[in-house]
């Protein structure tokens, strides 16, 4: 997943440079890395996947008990955008979102599924679902960046969001009509689709008039089919993944797609016990580790643990190097393995929670203990009670003029 966000991020730049003005194009100023903050997790630069790493951080210490430090979390909500939207990275939380500001789909759903895990977060994540709503496409898709074309992973972690936010994803329709899973479906390779072992993958866009099979796409859209996130329980039973059944129920049935992508993926992983990609500059494909791990995810959360485990071994075996300091990778392990019922803490000989618990703020709670229901209810409450001496506040401060900036970070970003 990490690897994924990141490219998107650095692809939509280049579209957005593409219409900048010529002179800007003619002497480009390259801008310093950015400082750190305190309350982030991971020390490399964090421009195009702050806000997503930071998500996944929380997310997997959240689903392995642990409290997060709330400098992490406070972190966290402070990159919301006045309208909901989250950027990838905003260096200066404080100044106020505007038409520049690149809000991202992917981002924003990462942080709404991570807040309403966390709980207490109410009104945040309620604004990033009314964001995610507002910038759906006419087919009832999502892209990265609001106003270009649908694609297959954005539209898939959205649905996610949502659908964990307690959204109906059958029920978030466009205005022209289309609900999100017509506009995921869209991007399934159906029966008629050659070769044939590409039948029930998701493509990520179409190219050149073709719907090209992408095995990355293909596990998020699986979540996504589901009503399902990224943190997926182990399965009580296992059945073996099959491929998508012939001829496809009509009206489409998402279930069925996700168990058809479910099937596609079992058999990508049978070659080498992985996946493969290939990398920009390269002509050869290589193990692309974090897909893999996307793709045990998936295969989990279908009920088909049996068919994961191959590509868990492998994980366990060659993982280490990747997701070294990398909050992203230790968290999507550390929610591979939650999904299998393996144990993060001995995982190839890593302990995937101290690892990524090394990256930033240390949690409030340890590995052994976690937030027990009677603590977290408290902690909600007690975030309710700041939140509506905050709206107090905001209302106050409207009245002596502030009320004009809050209407300016409204505006919609056209980006």
């Amino acid at each position: 997943m990490n690897v994924r966000r990141s490219a998107a991020a650095l692809a939509a730049s280049a579209v957005l440079c593409v219409g900048a003005a010529p002179a800007a194009l003619a002497a480009p100023s390259p801008s310093p890395a950015p400082v750190i903050p305190s309350g982030l997790y991971g020390k490399n630069d964090p421009t195009y996947d702050g806000v997503w790493r930071q998500s996944f951080a929380l997310l997997a210490q959240d689903t392995v008990g642990l409290r997060p430090a709330k400098e992490a979390v406070d972190w966290l909500v402070g990159q919301q955008c006045a309208e909901g939207g989250f950027a990838a990275f905003r260096a200066d939380a404080t100044a106020a979102c505007d038409a520049k500001t690149m809000l991202d789909t992917n981002a924003t759903a990462a942080a709404v599924q991570a807040l309403t895990a966390l709980g207490g977060q109410d009104a945040a994540v309620k604004k990033g679902v009314a964001w995610l709503k507002s910038v759906q496409n006419e087919d009832g898709g999502w892209s990265y960046v609001p106003g270009t074309p649908s694609e297959a992973s954005s539209t898939s972690v959205v649905i996610s969001a949502l659908a964990q936010a307690g959204e109906k994803p059958a029920d978030v329709k466009s205005k022209a009509g289309k609900s999100a899973y017509d506009g995921l479906l869209a991007f399934q390779l159906g029966c008629s689709a050659e070769p044939a072992a590409d039948r029930g993958a998701f493509g990520y866009q179409p190219a050149d008039g073709k719907l090209p099979a992408n095995a990355d796409a293909t596990a998020a859209a699986a979540l996504a089919a589901l009503g399902k996130g990224a943190v997926v329980p182990a399965p009580s039973t296992d059945t073996p993944a099959t491929a998508l059944a012939c001829p496809a129920a009509s009206p489409a049935d998402p279930a069925a797609a996700a168990q058809g992508a479910a099937g596609y993926l079992a058999e990508a992983l049978k070659k080498d016990g992985h996946l493969t990609a290939v990398t920009p500059g390269a002509d050869q494909p290589t193990p692309d580790i974090g897909n893999t791990a996307d793709a045990v995810i998936a295969l989990a959360s279908a009920g088909h643990k049996q068919s994961a485990t191959g590509a868990l071994e492998w994980l366990k075996a060659n993982s280490a190097e990747w997701s070294k300091g990398n909050p992203a990778a230790l968290a999507t392990l550390i929610l591979a393995s939650h999904a299998t019922g393996t144990n993060p803490v001995e995982f190839g000989g890593t302990d995937l929670v101290a690892a990524l618990n090394a990256t930033g703020p240390a949690p409030q709670t340890p590995a052994t203990g976690g937030m027990t229901k009677d603590e977290k209810k408290k902690d909600e409450e007690s975030s309710s009670s700041q939140s509506v001496w905050w709206i107090v506040g905001a209302g106050a401060a409207a009245g002596i003029g502030f009320g004009i900036l809050l209407s300016g970070r409204r505006k919609k970003n056209q980006l």
